[in-house]
């Protein structure tokens, strides 16, 4: 009995040892294996980075490889049209040589004719040049007084708004029927009707006329470069019999005229740049025999023109 109980005691510690030491070996391997996991872990980041890597190389090389094929297109293109002025310029260069060898093959006198008709050519091409600069110099100088003629028409176009502008204001004040203020052909226009300046047959300015003359004649002193011209208008009914100084229309007109003129210049205006003139019945506004058309033709009409001497000095010299 204590043999078996010595015999079974020797077999369990013989198995307590055997599976404690393949425990241990088990152990061992799995740290091991543990450890390669972890090895294939950092393996597999690291293969999967390079993978990455690959892919953004091979993104890059596919996209230069597109380049380089729209390079070669572009390039084959250029090779294309290069051997076509190649093949023009070596038609061009037969064409010449064969040119030169019947030249070469001219006889002496046909060679000197050709070299005078050449050089006859060339002095006609000389000539042809000098007349076409000739004729650019011309052209440009006229485009040159074009622009001055432009630039003095715009600064007389200016004047007359501008002169219009200052007789308007110093007119402000009287009605529109009494006068008007307007531009027509590159002049200043102020119609002035009779009721405003004349009683019926008399040439003695109303004071009322006089006040709007006397404002005329404010800016007219400042306006040294303008010609005034004062033209007298009547209707069509004839100057009363025995009217002393006057025989007709025509007399009228003038004497109307010469007083509003002498009440300008008395105020300021520059009497050299101011003419009176009579119209009589000859240049009416309003036609047929009514009153309202006489009345209208009875006027006195103020013509403004600024002078033109630069305008006329560019056209002296074209």
């Amino acid at each position: 009995m204590r043999k078996i109980i010595f015999v079974l005691s020797i077999a369990l510690l013989t198995v307590a040892c055997v599976s404690k030491k393949k425990f241990n070996d088990m152990a061992m391997k799995k740290s091991r294996l543990e450890a390669e996991k972890s090895n294939c872990e950092d393996t597999l980041k690291l293969a999967e980075a390079e993978r990455n890597r690959l892919r953004e190389q091979v993104a890059q090389l596919l996209s230069d490889n597109s380049k380089m094929q729209e390079d070669t297109l572009q390039k084959g293109e250029n090779l294309r049209r290069i051997n076509r002025d190649y093949e023009d310029l070596s038609n061009s260069f037969e064409k010449l040589l064969n040119k030169h060898n019947k030249l070469q093959n001219y006889s002496a006198m046909e060679a000197d004719r050709l070299t005078k008709d050449l050089m006859k050519q060339e002095k006609e091409l000389k000539d042809a040049t000098r007349k076409s600069e000739e004729l650019q110099a011309s052209l440009n100088q006229r485009e040159a007084r074009v622009k001055e003629l432009e630039k003095i028409l715009a600064d007389k176009d200016k004047a007359v708004h501008d002169l219009k502008t200052s007789v308007s204001n110093a007119l402000l004040s009287f009605k529109d029927k009494d006068l008007t203020v307007h531009v027509k052909n590159g002049k200043v226009y102020v119609s002035l009707a009779e009721q405003l300046l004349f009683k019926s047959g008399s040439t003695e300015v109303d004071p009322g006329g006089v006040e709007a003359l006397r404002n005329l004649a404010s800016v007219l002193k400042e306006q040294k470069d303008v010609s005034v011209m004062v033209e007298g208008h009547t209707d069509d009914v004839p100057v009363a019999k025995g009217t002393p100084g006057m025989k007709d229309n025509w007399d009228l007109s003038v004497l109307r005229a010469t007083s509003i003129t002498r009440i300008l210049t008395n105020h300021g205006a520059d009497p050299k740049n101011i003419l009176p003139a009579g119209r009589g019945q000859n240049s009416p506004i309003a036609e047929g025999k009514t009153a309202e058309a006489r009345k209208k033709n009875r006027r006195t009409e103020i013509i403004l023109t600024p002078k033109l001497d630069e305008l006329f000095k560019v056209l002296e010299t074209n």
